[in-house]
């Protein structure tokens, strides 16, 4: 892995709550979370469906549900998104962040040509259009794709799925962002695609410094791509700390039962334990741990009192057992 080239945040969560209005939630859809991605750093966000994930990346972009009610900060390269107007947002999402969605397909319009999604961006910011598409020829060079000018007038229907996310990721460089948020970029890839997208993303990131969040449910790929991580439970950072010491030594039970429910094919590996129970609806709010129903740790305390990150080895956990350690 390269040397990471700076130790300035390119993105800092503080303190984040995103609240829906009382009729339509039981208690928020983001509760005070805090995450930071270092230049050249990939970080990892994992949980459950429904935990709050593509919430918190959607909020780097500004991108927040109707009538959503916000506090806290998120700032990229020191300026908080939630602060900035219409024409801020635009340049933050133009020059600054960029977006790879878990569905190539939904990022792209069907009835246009590949070099027209391109380099629209950067003829719109004022690059000659012989330069532009020059720069979108050295971006599917540089993501695979072979025989770049053919693909410029190529439509989506024409690629695969997964040659596709590699021209959507192509697109997110174009303008050299500090940051690229991937939500669950290879969902609907196969196993192969998913290895060789994953491939892609680090080497691009070790090359050009970029930070990346990589929002996952699934743990071993986070473990493949990430040097550190956050896992989300019911809108709260229930732990983070660094990947190897997260997979050898996991605080919070919710992590613990992540990493039981997830297939290995390692020789003697155990088989998968489901996490029982189900997740918190939005609809609820516990007044302790929202993790205590499905949690073969609770003790009385973590039904009464909700915990708080608290530092245990090179990172945090939200448990009240944390320091007695957890045995999957």
């Amino acid at each position: 892995m390269k040397e990471q080239r700076d130790t300035t945040p390119v993105l800092d969560i503080d303190g984040l709550d995103v609240r829906l209005p009382e009729d339509r939630a039981g208690r928020p859809i983001l509760d005070g979370i805090g995450l930071r991605v270092r230049a050249g750093e990939s970080v990892g966000l994992v949980g459950e469906s429904g935990s709050g994930k593509s919430v918190a990346c959607r909020s780097v972009l500004g991108l927040l549900p109707a009538g959503a009610r916000t506090s806290g900060q998120v700032r990229v390269g020191g300026r908080d998104v939630l602060a900035m107007n219409r024409t801020e947002l635009a340049a933050l999402r133009a020059r600054q962040v960029a977006m790879v969605y878990q569905d190539p397909r939904a990022s792209v319009n069907p009835l246009r040509r590949v070099g027209d999604f391109l380099t629209e961006g950067l003829r719109a910011s004022g690059t000659p259009a012989g330069a532009a598409t020059a720069r979108a020829l050295e971006l599917l060079d540089a993501v695979g794709i072979r025989d770049p000018r053919g693909a410029l007038r190529r439509r989506p229907h024409e690629f695969s799925g997964g040659m596709l996310q590699r021209v959507v990721i192509a697109a997110a460089l174009a303008a050299e962002p500090a940051l690229i948020v991937a939500d669950e970029p290879t969902t609907a890839l196969d196993v192969t695609t998913q290895a060789e997208i994953v491939a892609l993303l680090g080497r691009l990131r070790a090359e050009r410094g970029t930070g990346l969040l990589f929002v996952t449910h699934d743990l071993e790929l986070a473990a493949s791509v990430c040097d550190r991580v956050y896992v989300m439970y019911a809108g709260r950072i229930v732990e983070t700390r660094g990947t190897d010491e997260l997979f050898d030594r996991p605080r919070h039970p919710y992590t613990a039962g992540l990493l039981a429910c997830t297939p290995s094919i390692a020789a003697g590996a155990p088989s998968p334990r489901p996490i029982p129970g189900r997740p918190v609806s939005l609809a609820e709010s516990p007044p302790g741990c929202a993790f205590v129903a499905r949690c073969a740790h609770a003790v009385p305390r973590c039904s009464e009192e909700k915990p708080v990150l608290t530092r245990h080895g090179d990172g945090l956990a939200a448990c009240h057992r944390a320091a007695e350690g957890i045995t999957l």
